[in-house]
């Protein structure tokens, strides 16, 4: 598989790799999937162009039941449009990725590998008073449970 990329990257021209969510091409298959657009060119490849597609315009599921979330109109556009997406982010749904970074990790055309996630911190309260909710829910709950003991 590694000599495959390798060839496609060295001796072709990767323009793109666009990564399908897994479940769209079920029944048949649940497995995730990409589309690699390239075309054969012996000066190879320079920057590739990523794209992480969400939705294709119908469910995930066995039913593939239609939906409003589709990406591929998204897709197209920016895919026509090249030249505007040099100054895209990680952290965005495309970014390009430079060819000598794709060798650097042995030609692996994952989106994850290069992709970046931006962690929200989430905050919570105290200790103390997450425990002196607990305590006041078990009050509430032995209340409840002695009305009940009662009734029987």
């Amino acid at each position: 598989h590694k000599a495959i990329r390798k060839e496609l990257i060295e001796n072709n021209r990767l323009q793109a790799v666009i990564s399908m969510p897994s479940g769209v091409f079920k029944p048949y298959a649940g497995v995730s999937t990409a589309v690699l657009i390239c075309t054969k060119d012996p000066a190879g490849t320079n920057d590739v162009w990523f794209y992480d597609m969400k939705a294709d315009g119908f469910s995930l599921d066995d039913k593939r039941s239609p939906i409003d979330d589709n990406d591929i109109p998204d897709v197209i556009e920016r895919f026509n449009n090249l030249e505007n997406e040099k100054d895209r982010k990680r952290t965005e749904q495309s970014f390009f990725v430079p060819k000598q970074e794709i060798v650097d990790n042995e030609y692996d055309l994952s989106i994850n590998k290069y992709k970046e996630i931006e962690y929200v911190p989430v905050e919570y309260p105290p200790t103390e008073e997450i425990l002196a909710d607990i305590k006041a829910l078990e009050k509430e709950f032995q209340t409840a449970l002695a009305e009940l003991e009662k009734l029987l």
